[in-house]
């Protein structure tokens, strides 16, 4: 594991349709704070998918939002992790695993929906999931790359 000597979090926030643009516009602010302005585009897409994914776990079938058993609506956090020469997205949630688990789809041409790990697998340099012990969610993450030696980002560090 690297060490990550930036980091930014935002959350909790509800599984919400909204989490997915405030996740893209909190990725965009800090990539931008850290001198990574040309991975804001490919991390936004990235973190939306992400988001999008625990959002659509935690909706009922009509749309409405899905509560535990104690009425809680589920939430998520998004994180950022920096090296200079890595970047890396992590969206935990507190989704039971059996409904939330990432599965990689192959959707038919005239599907509307299911591509979006099929896409975070061809950006992404590595991406994976695990749920965590003493935690009742998730974790999912996807690194990419800062390309170039003299990476802003590193200099960043300097």
């Amino acid at each position: 594991m690297a060490d990550w000597p930036l980091t930014a979090d935002l959350g909790p926030l509800g599984a919400l349709p909204t989490a997915p643009r405030l996740a893209r516009g909190f990725i965009g602010a800090v990539l931008n704070s850290w001198g990574l302005e040309a991975l804001i585009d490919d991390a936004e897409l990235l973190a939306s998918e992400l988001t999008t994914n625990v959002v659509r776990a935690s909706t009922n079938p009509d749309g409405s939002p899905m509560y535990d058993d104690e009425g809680k609506l589920p939430v998520l956090w998004v994180r950022l992790l920096s090296d200079g020469y890595q970047l890396m997205i992590e969206i935990w949630d507190t989704l039971p695993v059996v409904l939330g688990a990432p599965v990689v789809r192959h959707p038919d041409p005239d599907e509307e929906s299911g591509r979006g790990l099929e896409m975070i697998d061809a950006l992404a340099e590595d991406w994976g999931w695990e749920s965590v012990p003493g935690w009742a969610g998730k974790r999912v993450w996807a690194v990419l790359t800062i390309s170039g030696g003299d990476s802003p980002g590193a200099s960043f560090l300097a």
